[in-house]
């Protein structure tokens, strides 16, 4: 699953002088595009640190998405206390900037030594794509990599080559304010059916029951996700496995329930009005500020919730009921955003030594408790977020599944899905001709 926010310019972490900053207006999946056409509209904060310098004295360069940069920011100010003469700059952008420019940049020749990699396949930027042209440099003589659980080799290798840094895994469910749902004196629910009446109850009182910023394309696809587990992989776990051999589909399976549910919601009026024509931030705004009393979100942006709000206190998230049984909920997991070295990056065995020592298992930690993640693997001094409580044991059933696109064959499904929604949501699709979209772009060719 892709994701990220707001554009942060670029530091040089040796001096400590800002290489820029701007803020980037709010747009759509965009499709790769090529050349010179691409490379004269870098966004300024991915511009600013583009040079290196040469051979393996240069400056280290990371790029990453927005909500990459406080563990980033962090752990390389561990990092450099050993290493003071090592210089590094950063740059994070969303996601749509990242897909487009660094993916451009990683087929140049021009990359960044580290970047931002999602798991698995299924984004221009995943893991899988970008080993399949070759442009990743393989990590598997690194110790982490042994802990890296075996259900999780999807995500983090392929062919056998280990590609993906990632401190574990995220789960998607419903950040709430704890005043807004108190003042209208409701719980968060358990089931389907409570789900309605807390939302109806919440609108009676005139509050947005959940906010929706599907301006923001990737904020598009985390309500399906919710509720897709209930609606699909507890009634059959091998759906991916159907899918790629040709003996399922999107619209005749139970993606369509779930995107019967997502249309319910909006037909019921419990979202705020136009969420095509609202962003993430303003999502994020409206929950922080008790206009809204609930979004359906990745808990990798917990702490921008935090930030937003008068107390970080005032905020919870519990899993988003898809079903009618509690006993029985499935909820969506899967592992969060991290970083790759680039093939052909100018600095390849100092980026190699950031990465191992990001594998440290108290980095892992620090990444994981950042960005309210689940470590892949646990040390004796490991905490969790204690927002993740109520998700722990639906982990422990083994009642999570991956984030859908993280198995999809090709780059094409993710793009289509943000459409079908959006689409959806404009009243220009119905379920049967958001699914048929993407059922279209699942069958192309990787």
């Amino acid at each position: 699953m892709t994701m990220g926010s707001r554009t942060t310019g670029g530091t040089d972490t040796a001096t400590g002088t800002g290489t820029g900053t701007g803020t980037v207006g709010r747009r759509g999946f965009l499709r790769i595009g090529g050349g010179a056409a691409a490379l004269a509209a870098l966004p300024p904060a991915l511009t600013a640190c583009s040079g290196s310098g040469s051979g393996g004295s240069g400056q280290i360069r990371i790029v990453g998405v927005a909500d990459q940069q406080q563990p980033i920011a962090e752990l390389l100010a561990e990092y450099r206390k050993s290493r003071p003469d090592d210089r590094f700059s950063t740059s994070f952008a969303p996601t749509d900037q990242v897909q487009t420019v660094v993916r451009t940049q990683l087929a140049g020749g021009n990359a960044p030594d580290v970047h931002v990699l999602f798991p698995g396949s299924g984004s221009a930027m995943s893991m899988v794509e970008l080993a399949k042209a070759g442009l990743l440099t393989d990590l598997g003589d690194q110790q982490w990599t042994e802990g890296i659980p075996k259900n999780f080799d999807a995500a983090y290798r392929y062919e056998g080559k280990t590609y993906l840094y990632s401190a574990g895994s995220s789960v998607i469910g419903a950040i709430y304010n704890k005043k807004v749902f108190a003042e209208a004196g409701v719980r968060p629910p358990r089931t389907w059916a409570g789900l309605l009446d807390v939302c109806a109850r919440l609108k009676a009182r005139g509050v947005v029951p959940i906010a929706l910023g599907t301006q923001t394309a990737w904020v598009t696809q985390l309500i399906t996700y919710a509720l897709v587990p209930n609606a699909v992989y507890a009634k059959n776990a091998g759906f991916d496995r159907e899918m790629a051999a040709g003996r399922a589909t999107f619209a005749e399976s139970g993606w369509a329930d779930a995107m019967g549910k997502y249309q319910e919601l909006q037909r019921r009026g419990f979202f705020n009005d136009n969420p095509n024509g609202t962003t993430y931030e303003q999502q994020t705004a409206l929950v922080a500020g008790g206009k809204a009393a609930m979004a359906v979100q990745v808990s990798a942006v917990l702490a921008n919730f935090r930030a937003a709000a008068a107390s970080p206190d005032d905020l919870g998230m519990f899993p988003f009921p898809g079903g009618d049984d509690p006993d029985r909920l499935w909820i969506p997991a899967g592992i969060v955003v991290g970083l790759g070295v680039a093939a052909h990056a100018k600095n390849t065995a100092r980026a190699k030594e950031f990465i191992a020592f990001l594998g440290q298992q108290e980095n892992i930690d620090r990444w994981a408790t950042a960005v309210s993640a689940i470590p892949f693997k646990r040390g004796p001094a490991t905490k969790i977020d204690p927002v993740l409580d109520e998700f722990l044991p639906i982990i422990d059933a083994n009642r999570a599944v991956p984030f859908m696109d993280q198995s999809w064959p090709n780059a094409e499904v993710q793009p289509a899905h943000f459409a079908a929604v959006q689409d959806m949501l404009a009243g220009k699709k119905d379920v049967k001709g958001a699914l048929g979209q993407m059922d279209k772009a699942y069958g192309k060719k990787p």
